[in-house]
């Protein structure tokens, strides 16, 4: 919806939304005008009347665009968009341009010589099949209330279509009331007017409608804890003494559809209270049964349905029911046995909500529009009006858009609560329906194929814009191989490959595109102050060529040195060029005139093999220092440093630090380098001293190592002595009755021989030796 806004010294005076033709003729989502009146500079308020003739059609006047991509033929055009057209007249393109010149809006294909009988441009359009006029009064027939009652739809996808559906209440409709009473204890004081009212209302109906039918039904709560109190005998009387009441229950069908109201009134007068323990009821149980159960209810299939709830308190949430321990949801399904509904303690609500209605087919959009004395707003897909009177007839707009195409769909629109149906067939205008030349070898395409929608189609073995190509037996894939561009465009889309060249397109203003394959034209330059080129230059594949005295990618501002002067007179240090009077750097230095570089290697790192064999005659450039270090840099061998620039100390390949300075010059390697000419080279080491202290060094290891296998070897002796003379002690010898005389020695000895009682070894004692005896006796 559009809006007017008035706005009078600054302060927003009145707002105006559009509706209606204006904001129909605009076919846009939002159009706004702001109207400022500022008295100082004394603007009129006629100003509203111009701005409001702005427009051939009032306010507002959207101009049709072709949005169009990928266009090869007629189909793929008028799929494109649904204000695209395709004029299929011979000869309309010229020489080289592509054919999807041919795919426009009508008007500029007309602005373009295109005549009018030649445009393909299909329309939606509508056809009513079926439109029976309405009924005048109820007969016990089905009523004719909506009308039309079939339509059929061809639609541009796209475009949206607009048709009109009517509506009127036939005088005696049947009307179906169905009479829901809370019979919890709370309801005791309003139990009589309770009852009262529901004749009231049947009473009322008779004035409007003769077939009028009423049925009563009775709800409280689920017989389970903790809604109702589960004691046997609370269960049969959950009133107390002093009031009479009914068993508890959940839902209960007492009286089906009748026409009779002595009946009814006496089934209600007979009601008697019941009870619960909490305070929500179980009224949505009862109206899904009465809605669902409708042979047990008696609803008719031609009639209004009411239902009225009477209770004094709110209903159980979804997810109460697990309180109980109830978890199966509900099914939607009738469960009621001899009046009384049997799933009371067993289903839940559910938490999922679900509306059912006519789906509509896939990429559809319906609007409604009411049109009558009261209309409502209540969203795009549904029409509402108020205070609809019998006999009176209102009507809806209904708009119709699809987003594809599709072929044969259908859906149902109805008003809520009546039977009436219209029936909507949907489907779509994407094909071109030209009139094509009957000729199969068309003179436009050098008798080499026909025409189709006024482009040429091609026999097999030709190719071209005309037919003109042959290419024999030659593979059409690998001769469109050769107008592949380095980016892998077949001629940059700009062209057509015809015989295995390019021949190039016309762009929009009409020159060509250009190059071997299409990439250049000399349209799409930089701008500045919307001029091509800054209007200071031409340009040239993509690229300004500025003037003389002129300069920038713009080329937008005047050619001058005058800001890029350095304060040795150089134009940017040399390391960056002169652009609009601003130094642009080269390889991370820093503007304004480039002579610092953050981002560069550390030149006290990348210049030290020069500064060693410049100043020194050493390092891995010895040999060649002149060749490699001449250009890049200039040194002096100083005592004493007279640059302000950092310190730079770094240590040579013979391991003496070398002190030096750098300073860059002109251009971007281009250094001066102050040398210390005494370096703090470390003395060298002593020799003889190594030496003899690595051979003390071993002798030491080796007089230890001797000690340790010493100790090592005393050890274990120490332990084997220790482990005899254990066994020593252990042991008990026998004494022999004779004595021996040893050869061999110049003194004769008394020997005691001694036997042990487990060996067989003799031994002989001679004045504390003990030694084992000879073996040859």
């Amino acid at each position: 919806m559009g809006r007017i806004a008035l706005i009078f010294n600054n302060t927003l005076v009145e707002s105006y939304f559009l509706s209606g033709s204006i904001q129909h003729n605009c076919q846009a989502e939002a159009a706004s005008i702001f109207l400022i009146i500022d008295m100082d500079h004394h603007l009129p308020f006629v100003l509203l009347p111009l701005v409001l003739s702005v427009a051939p059609n009032g306010l507002c006047q959207k101009e049709d665009i072709c949005s169009k991509s990928l266009v090869n033929s007629c189909n793929d055009c008028i799929r494109s968009g649904p204000y695209c057209a395709w004029c299929q007249q011979l000869n309309f393109t010229k020489a080289g341009e592509q054919e999807s010149a041919r795919c426009e809006t009508q008007a500029k294909l007309i602005g373009r010589g295109c005549k009018e009988e030649e445009i393909i441009n299909p329309m939606s359009s509508q056809q009513i099949q079926k439109d029976e006029s309405f009924s005048t009064s109820f007969n016990m027939k089905e009523p004719i209330q909506l009308r039309p009652q079939k339509i059929s739809l061809r639609l541009r996808p796209g475009l949206p279509t607009t048709f009109s559906v009517s509506f009127k209440r036939v005088q005696g409709y049947p009307v179906d009331l169905y009479y829901l009473m809370d019979l919890s204890f709370s309801m005791r004081d309003d139990l009589e007017n309770v009852k009262e009212l529901g004749q009231d209302l049947f009473a009322a109906l008779k004035k409007i409608t003769a077939h009028a039918q009423i049925g009563f039904g009775a709800f409280v709560d689920k017989t389970v804890l903790p809604y109702t109190n589960t004691n046997k005998n609370k269960l049969q009387k959950p009133c107390n003494e002093n009031y009479e009441c009914q068993a508890a229950f959940g839902y209960r069908h007492v009286l089906s559809m009748t026409p009779r109201i002595e009946e009814f009134k006496g089934k209600v007068t007979k009601q008697l209270i019941s009870g619960n323990l909490d305070s929500p009821e179980g009224s949505l149980d009862a109206m899904m049964q009465s809605a669902v159960c409708g042979d047990q209810i008696g609803w008719r299939n031609s009639s209004t349905r009411l239902l009225v709830l009477a209770t004094d308190d709110g209903f159980h949430m979804a997810g109460d029911g697990k309180l109980a321990g109830i978890l199966e949801p509900n099914d939607g399904n009738c469960h009621m046995k001899n009046t009384l509904y049997t799933k009371s303690n067993e289903m839940r609500l559910s938490s999922k909500v679900t509306l059912t209605h006519d789906t509509l087919p896939e990429n559809i959009r319906v609007v409604y529009t009411a049109r009558c004395e009261y209309p409502r707003q209540e969203g795009d897909n549904k029409g509402v009006c108020d205070n609809v009177h019998v006999g009176q007839e209102i009507s809806f707009d209904v708009t119709v858009t699809t987003d594809s195409c599709i072929e044969n769909q259908t859906f149902s629109i109805r008003p809520l609560g009546i039977k009436d149906t219209l029936t909507v067939t949907l489907s779509t205008s994407c094909e071109c329906l030209c009139n094509n030349p009957r000729e199969s070898s068309h003179q436009l395409c050098n008798g080499n194929g026909s025409i189709s929608c006024g482009i040429c189609s091609c026999r097999q073995h030709f190719v071209g814009q005309f037919c003109e190509c042959s290419i024999g037996n030659k593979d059409e894939h690998s001769l469109r191989g050769s107008c592949l561009s380095p980016s892998g465009t077949e001629c940059e889309s700009h062209g057509d490959c015809v015989c295995g060249r390019c021949q190039c397109h016309t762009t929009a203003s009409g020159s060509s595109y250009y190059g071997d394959f299409c990439e250049c034209d000399n349209e799409h330059c930089e701008k500045f102050h919307n001029k091509l080129c800054g209007g200071n230059g031409q340009c040239n594949c993509g690229e300004c060529k500025c003037n003389p005295g002129f300069d920038g990618s713009a080329c937008q501002c005047t050619k001058s040195e005058e800001g890029c002067r350095t304060p040795n007179n150089t134009i940017c240090y040399g390391r960056g060029n002169c652009k609009c009077n601003h130094c642009e750097c080269k390889n991370g230095y820093q503007r304004p005139h480039c002579q610092i570089c953050l981002g560069c290697p550390d030149p006290c790192q990348t210049k030290l093999n020069c500064i060693e064999c410049l100043g020194f005659e050493s390092g891995p450039l010895k040999k060649n220092c002149s060749l490699a270090c001449k250009e890049t840099i200039s040194h002096e061998m100083i005592e004493q440093f007279t640059f302000s620039s950092k310190l730079c100390q770094q240590k040579d390949t013979n391991g003496c630090w070398i002190k030096f300075k750098v300073d860059q010059h002109f251009g971007e390697d281009k250094y001066m380098a102050e040398i210390l000419k005494q370096r703090d080279c470390p003395e060298p080491p002593n020799v003889m001293a190594i030496i003899w202290g690595s051979i003390g060094l071993v002798a030491l290891i080796g007089i230890f190592l001797l000690m340790l296998i010493k100790l090592l070897i005393y050890m274990k002796d120490l332990k084997e002595f220790r482990k005899f003379e254990n066994e020593k002690k252990k042991s008990k010898w026998a004494e022999l009755p004779k004595s021996l005389v040893l050869e061999g020695l110049n003194a004769s000895l008394e020997l005691r021989p001694l036997i042990h009682p487990s060996s067989s070894r003799h031994l002989i004692v001679v004045e504390g030796f003990v030694c084992p005896d000879d073996p040859r006796g």
